[in-house]
């Protein structure tokens, strides 16, 4: 059950960075524009609102964790961009405007943990190593909590900020949430794929070659750079298998031999993987959706798992993906 917030709620135990504004539905869902930007660091109320709006708008910022970092000033600037806007500020009042006027539903909802949400089941502990994993069964989330997250593209961190002394592992607990289960009914048509190497980025284009998607990503690695060139998409699976081929030798692996890892979205390749027709490489979900462009992969295309679930299930078979280098 999910109903639009009608009381407020303050901050409790958890602790914030200095001088953090209270997060709550309330302050959330009334933030508009304001001249001072806050720190790249620090938890703000108009983030949280405009990383909503972007999700929305699929300019997406990765994690919606109410911080102004890399993630969230590259979905505003790729927003301005499509909007015809070159602000030389990450966030300006005429881009907060268009932006505002995307949506007029609330940035935060109540939402009532359900007993799938909860079912699992979940790992004790997810393994570091690839190794680690080919022995389970599933790779499923750790917690209710990680699993309510990743539904709602929230940090942990933001989910628990907004809900400070709730449970998470019990059905019929009301808690707030980020309002973004719209995309999943999201349909777009994407006639062209481009990868940005350089500013680690992807967008999709219609067939007209309207811009109707932007991700943040983690694209490749010195060890296993991202191809170059125009290739096409020749699979789109859903819930996939990982299967590691000793060729790729990756550094932190230590078997010899070919092995299969078992679907689930702490899966290494997340809950959508789209192959390419460059053998062994693709656009994929991940485990650890902060992470989006701050680490390397190992030579594939990296978004988080409900940007990989959107694009995935959006686009077909011979689709072109052009990588290319935006300095």
């Amino acid at each position: 059950m999910i109903r639009v917030f009608v009381a407020t709620i303050f901050l409790g135990w958890l602790v914030l960075p200095a001088r953090a504004a209270s997060l709550d539905a309330a302050t959330i869902n009334g933030a508009e524009y304001k001249e001072k930007l806050p720190a790249k660091d620090k938890l703000d109320a108009v983030v949280v609102r405009a990383q909503v709006l972007l999700d929305r708008a699929q300019f997406s910022p990765g994690e919606i964790d109410g911080k102004l970092g890399e993630n969230a000033q590259k979905a505003l600037k790729g927003f301005a961009e499509a909007k015809g806007l070159t602000p030389d500020k990450v966030l300006t009042p005429d881009l907060w405007k268009l932006l505002a006027a995307t949506s007029e539903d609330p940035a935060i909802i109540e939402y009532k943990i359900s007993e799938s949400d909860v079912k699992g089941p979940f790992l004790k502990k997810l393994p570091a190593k690839l190794d680690d994993m080919k022995s389970l069964k599933a790779l499923g989330y750790t917690s209710a909590r990680e699993a309510l997250a990743e539904k709602f593209h929230m940090s942990e961190e933001l989910l628990v900020a907004l809900n400070p002394k709730k449970r998470f592992d019990q059905a019929g607990e009301v808690i707030f949430v980020t309002n973004v289960l719209n995309n999943k009914r999201t349909k777009l048509t994407v006639g062209r794929i481009e990868v940005d190497k350089s500013r680690q980025t992807v967008k999709a284009f219609d067939p007209s070659g309207a811009l109707v998607a932007f991700f943040p990503a983690t694209v490749g690695s010195e060890e296993k750079p991202t191809p170059t060139g125009s290739f096409k998409i020749v699979s789109a699976d859903a819930n996939p298998n990982y299967r590691y081929n000793p060729t790729y030798k990756f550094k932190d692996v230590k078997s010899k031999r070919a092995f299969t890892i078992k679907p689930g979205p702490n899966n290494p390749v997340g809950s959508y993987w789209i192959g390419l027709s460059a053998e062994g490489y693709g656009i994929h979900g991940t485990s650890n959706p902060s992470k989006i462009s701050k680490s390397e992969s190992h030579g594939c295309v990296r978004l988080t798992n409900w940007d990989a679930v959107l694009l995935g299930s959006n686009i077909k078979k011979g689709t072109p993906v052009v990588f290319v280098d935006g300095r």
